[in-house]
């Protein structure tokens, strides 16, 4: 990947995390994109809205969101760095969980904060691809986990 492809991939709005991944409402879990390096790490931003369907019945009267969801937006942010850092964009190919392991949450997570999603590489090669990731609240952990993903063609 050249400089140039580095320094305009640092950082993508929504338009290109849509370009990036297939997900789409309400799904889709990354809003934009901080900053990105290929070799390293993102930084992707979840901007979390009372308006999520998600929050009507987890919980009533206080509303968190699903651990399983900032999960799944850490998950995302990396979708984003596997096929932008391995030259996959607008390729087609899907990033697939394969396991995820010691997740811990420890803040929960309300409606009207921005979450930070810090994902690095803990191992990259061509189809499978190790994370560490962290999703932050004001500097915060919220939630940690390392997890590991396949790229593969989607299914046919």
């Amino acid at each position: 990947m050249s400089d140039q492809t580095v320094s305009a991939a640092s950082q993508l709005d929504i338009r290109g995390v849509m370009a990036a991944l297939p997900h789409r409402y309400p799904m889709l879990l990354v809003d934009r994109v901080e900053s990105l390096d290929p070799d390293k790490g993102i930084v992707a931003i979840k901007a979390v809205s009372i308006n999520e369907e998600f929050f009507q019945g987890h919980f009533p009267g206080r509303p968190i969101m699903p651990g399983v969801l900032q999960v799944e937006a850490l998950a995302q942010a990396a979708g984003v760095l596997a096929v932008e850092s391995l030259g996959l964009a607008g390729s087609g190919k899907l990033v697939y969980f394969m396991s995820i392991d010691g997740v811990k949450f420890r803040k929960p997570v309300e409606p009207g904060v921005l979450l930070r999603l810090e994902v690095e590489f803990l191992q990259k090669r061509a189809r499978v691809c190790k994370f560490a990731g962290r999703a932050m609240l004001d500097g915060e952990i919220a939630t940690e986990c390392e997890f590991t993903a396949m790229i593969a063609d989607p299914p046919a």
